[in-house]
């Protein structure tokens, strides 16, 4: 039987990758979508995943839109500057035939878990607002998650700044928050995501269909602003990396340390403090990613993707 599985994301050209390579995934059964501010406005978030699931002709998946803003202070900034004005490149989608459904995200996630007989996954690929707030409000719905997979976060180094990766940086105290509930925690760093290369190459040819030409588009628009900003059209796909080790677990290595989020108002706030050599004497608390198959996983991706082109006409 597959895994449920709920995405809270905040779309975003990787995330659309990852909600489309969850469609395309046999092992996992999407049964809901939260969306966060993150990436983008939380209006352009909730309209981006609802034109994914709608390209993709899965209408039928409930999208829920969640927090607007972190838990105590604006997030500096988003990332159009990386995805676009709209948060998708402005890419041609078709618009959405469905509402979001009238739950708060955080309501949604509640009852889905507590309703679910088998355990949900949850995947976490955006900023941890939503799942923070779940924690507080409904903890004996938080207790249910199977397993929950962030997108997040660094053993070492940081993308803006110099020690803090964009998802923990936009809510460190949610993340605080989410670190210290004693969840089954898998933390996808971006020390490891930033080695999940796709190239315009690997998905050229993919196919003739919608999904297929998608995910073309997508791919060369942020190609694009990895060659002005790191001198290679080779792009990152974070998000998809984490939904990869949701689908097959063990196709990213992890190890168990005690990890912590500062969040204090220095250069330094939004990093992820990893114990990696135990020094602390804090028991473990998350599963955090220090490599991965490459080459499986861009036969995973890619191959997955092609198989939803064909379904997607």
């Amino acid at each position: 039987m597959p895994t449920p599985l709920i995405i809270d994301t905040d779309p975003g050209l990787d995330d659309a990758l990852a909600i489309l390579l969850a469609l395309g995934s046999p092992e996992v059964d999407l049964i809901g979508v939260t969306t966060v501010a993150g990436n983008t406005s939380l209006a352009n978030t909730t309209d981006n995943a609802l034109r994914i699931l709608e390209l993709a002709g899965r209408t039928d998946i409930p999208v829920a839109a969640g927090a607007s803003r972190a838990l105590i202070r604006e997030a500096p900034r988003t990332a159009e500057y990386v995805h676009g004005s709209d948060g998708l490149g402005g890419l041609p989608l078709p618009a959405p035939s469905v509402p979001p459904v009238a739950s708060h995200a955080v309501t949604f996630l509640a009852e889905r878990l507590l309703s679910t007989p088998k355990p949900v996954t949850v995947a976490a690929i955006g900023p941890l607002t939503n799942i923070a707030l779940l924690v507080a409000t409904h903890p004996e719905a938080a207790a249910r998650i199977g397993r929950l997979v962030v997108m997040g976060g660094a053993a070492r180094g940081g993308n803006v700044a110099p020690t803090a990766e964009f998802n923990i940086w936009s809510d460190p105290e949610a993340a605080h928050r989410v670190f210290s509930a004693g969840l089954p925690l898998t933390m996808i760093g971006l020390d490891v995501t930033d080695r999940s290369v796709i190239t315009v190459g690997d998905v050229n040819g993919m196919g003739d269909g919608r999904v297929a030409r998608f995910v073309e588009d997508s791919v060369g628009f942020y190609g694009r602003f990895h060659q002005d900003r790191y001198g290679t059209t080779d792009t990152y796909q974070h998000d998809a990396l984490a939904l990869a080790e949701v689908i097959i677990p063990g196709i990213v290595e992890t190890s168990h340390h005690y990890v912590t989020v500062d969040c204090g108002e220095t250069l330094s706030r939004g990093t992820t403090i990893v114990d990696l050599n135990d020094v602390t004497g804090h028991p473990p608390n998350a599963h955090v990613a220090l490599e991965f198959d490459h080459p499986r996983f861009v036969e995973v991706l890619v191959g997955r993707l092609k198989d939803l082109d064909t379904k997607v006409r």
